[in-house]
């Protein structure tokens, strides 16, 4: 099968360094400070919840890579505009920035009691939604743009639920359970399972598939 021409654009860009631009440092410096602050403050479950809601992204990336490895069509969604560095076919360091900050961000919006209710619905569910469904729409206009590509029928401006459902809300749900766990040492062991969980996933595929 011949790849779509998004995808052709996305793999000349694929781990070139020669795309570097100095604006990443300055975000590596935001993220940096993000976490610190909430270190600082000792907000552990916001810095853990945040966390797992980045590697929630990356599982993501992984998957999504698969999916033009084996179809060497198109992933489902692919990322070929101008970065400083693609990492995966879907991912540049941008939007890997991005999320580490966007974790922490819906985190320090939860109210304080996980059983309050908003409009008859807990407020996780209501703020995973909300979140989702904004990020869906600005996913939608990045798309709509050409900085994201979708080349599948099921994934698209026209279907968008699938990016709702599969693209957005397990990260906010994930990240929300992590934070509402009882203590640090359970929360340790989530985010640790779900950063072993990429970790492995990239040796094994980077070795086996050269993405490394």
């Amino acid at each position: 099968m011949i790849s779509a021409e998004s995808a052709a654009r996305a793999l000349g860009l694929l781990r070139d360094p020669t795309h570097f631009k100095w604006y990443v440092i300055p975000l590596l410096l935001i993220v940096v400070y993000v976490y610190a602050e909430q270190v600082r403050a000792r907000r552990w479950p916001v810095v853990l919840g945040g966390l797992a809601f980045w590697f929630m992204d990356w599982i993501n990336e992984i998957w999504n890579g698969l999916v033009f490895h084996f179809t060497q069509y198109a992933p489902v969604w692919g990322a070929p505009g101008d970065t400083a560095y693609l990492i995966l076919i879907g991912l540049n360091v941008e939007i890997c920035l991005m999320f580490a900050v966007m974790g922490v961000s819906s985190l320090l919006l939860l109210p304080a009691d996980p059983r309050l209710r908003i409009l008859g619905i807990n407020n996780r569910l209501f703020f995973a939604a909300l979140n989702s469904a904004l990020a869906v729409a600005v996913e939608c206009w990045l798309n709509a743009i050409g900085a994201l590509t979708w080349e599948y029928r099921y994934w698209n401006r026209g279907f968008p639920y699938l990016v709702f459902v599969i693209g957005y809300l397990p990260f906010f749900l994930v990240a929300y359970w992590v934070h509402d766990l009882p203590d640090t040492r359970q929360q340790l062991k989530a985010v640790g399972a779900l950063g072993g969980v990429v970790a492995a996933s990239l040796l094994l595929f980077g070795c086996l598939l050269g993405w490394l």
